[in-house]
């Protein structure tokens, strides 16, 4: 077993004590009996608790986008908003740590519930707002169009725990909302040419994967494999 094929073992059970116990309770020595290593060879990888789980939560993202940017390399059409935030909010609901991390779930996460550094892989909000203006994927003249996006995606998260009833309808429902209200509030009446989804789509993909090269290199240091 090479180191990252270690650090994956790790970090799987990791996840999984997470998702039972939460943040508080888990301790190195139950991810060390969990992953069947030395407590010691934990620390060859992360030379803290909290490390160890930012690393869990950054490989979590890494994950989900990677499948989105597999998306647009096949279709360029999955550039519009509606389409990849509708793929980005499947991917939340769909992954327990993921829609920890947006909802900042105290009871899951404790003091990793400030874990907005780990939506970092999933939406580069520095660039990826101006990108979709530019264009025109989104209409021009919304103010404040990440607060409005942003607020949206994050309202169908947390609306089934305000409302007991929403968290009985199937997950498809409440992805058509998203995806319905995203393309009526934000996208323009004209649908961008095939032209125009090509050029957004392979601009999102090399958008995504710079930052995914960093990511990944937090949770697998270069020079860390073997």
């Amino acid at each position: 077993m090479d180191r990252n094929e270690r650090a994956d073992r790790i970090l799987d059970a990791a996840g999984d004590l997470l998702t039972r116990m939460g943040y508080r309770k888990v301790t190195i020595d139950d991810i060390a009996r969990r992953a069947g290593i030395g407590k010691g060879t934990v620390y060859l990888h992360w030379r803290t608790k909290r490390q160890l789980f930012d690393a869990l939560l950054i490989r979590e993202s890494i994950r989900s986008s990677t499948a989105i940017v597999e998306l647009l390399r096949d279709d360029p059409a999955q550039a519009r908003p509606h389409r990849f935030l509708r793929d980005l909010f499947t991917a939340v609901r769909e992954q327990p740590l993921l829609e920890a991390i947006f909802t900042g779930d105290p009871e899951l996460l404790g003091t990793l519930a400030d874990a907005s550094q780990h939506k970092r892989a999933l939406v580069h909000a520095d660039e990826l707002y101006p990108l979709l203006r530019r264009h025109r994927l989104v209409r021009a003249e919304i103010p404040n169009l990440q607060l409005a996006i942003e607020a949206t995606i994050t309202g169908f998260l947390l609306a089934p725990n305000v409302n007991t009833t929403l968290a009985e309808l199937p997950l498809t429902t409440r992805q058509d909302a998203l995806a319905d209200t995203i393309r009526h509030a934000f996208e323009p009446d004209t649908p961008p040419t095939p032209d125009q989804l090509r050029v957004a789509a392979a601009e999102l993909v090399a958008l995504f994967e710079t930052s995914l090269a960093a990511y990944r290199d937090e949770v697998y240091p270069p020079g860390s494999a073997g």
